[in-house]
């Protein structure tokens, strides 16, 4: 699922085609998801900003066109396969392609998510002033579930998804299965410089682009933050901080990517899975 480093680079890329720019025209071919959408048409977009990991066009009269990938979408400049959606603004077209189905488009008035839950119950930006490292030991003291699951829940910050949880738990040496409210100060400083670092890394290599290429950025090109994953997607390989191996298992019904020696604490078993 594309993460806060993929819709942030969709937002770079996106901006300057489509602020100040009329959406023109939408064609989809599933009115169930998209037929809200619909109320956005006729609008001007005044900026085209991120949440976590959803788009959101703000445009005049009060309407924001909520975008969420799901698990396997993009918004692209050229039609491809998968196109559910076309996009026409003055002067550039985008496609919503989606081959699993999972995404969304949806109009609300300007802040309204109380059909968005997840986005109305976001935690901080991490990129953004206002994630502090107390705001954060705030939030994860409120989480009796395990780290990883606490994290994806997008309540203590927001943005994280299944690649970037791992990433920043393996950066901060803390075992996925901790549970959240049971860090002590040093490691929620470390888990909160972990976090800032990995996403700021991987926005600046566009993002991951995994096998199933779902991801690329709007252009088609892929991201490059793959090359660089410590343990997501390195099962049965050797750890490149130890020397440990690189293990699978699945923890809140996703799969984790973790390395028992250096990450130690473990506070649950977790079945190991090659």
């Amino acid at each position: 699922m594309p993460e806060l480093p993929e819709v942030e680079t969709v937002r770079r890329m996106l901006a300057p085609l489509v602020t100040g720019r009329r959406l023109l025209e939408i064609e989809h071919d599933d009115p169930a998801r998209y037929a809200t959408a619909e109320a956005a048409v006729g609008r001007r977009v005044l900026v085209l900003r991120r949440r976590g990991k959803y788009l959101i066009f703000t445009l005049e009269g009060g309407i924001e066109l909520i975008v969420h990938l799901g698990m396997s979408g993009s918004l692209r400049i050229s039609e491809g396969t998968h196109t559910r959606a076309r996009l026409e603004f003055e002067e550039a077209t985008v496609f919503f392609n989606d081959p699993r189905r999972f995404g969304r488009l949806q109009a609300v008035p300007t802040g309204d998510y109380r059909t968005l839950p997840t986005l109305a119950r976001m935690g901080p930006e991490p990129l953004s002033r206002g994630f502090t490292a107390r705001v954060f030991a705030a939030r994860l003291a409120r989480a009796a579930r395990p780290l990883k699951p606490a994290l994806l829940s997008q309540e203590p910050v927001a943005g994280l998804g299944n690649i970037y949880a791992d990433e920043a738990l393996w950066r901060a040496r803390l075992h996925p299965a901790r549970p959240a409210n049971a860090l002590a100060p040093s490691e929620v400083r470390r888990l909160h410089r972990a976090v800032r670092a990995v996403l700021r890394r991987a926005v600046d290599r566009g993002g991951s682009t995994l096998g199933d290429g779902a991801y690329t950025r709007p252009d088609g090109e892929p991201g490059y933050f793959q090359i660089e994953h410590a343990v997501y997607g390195r099962a049965g390989e050797a750890c490149l901080r130890c020397g440990g191996t690189i293990e699978r298992s699945v923890l809140g019904g996703r799969s984790t990517h973790f390395c028992p020696r250096c990450q130690g604490g473990q506070a649950a078993t977790m079945p190991t899975r090659g």
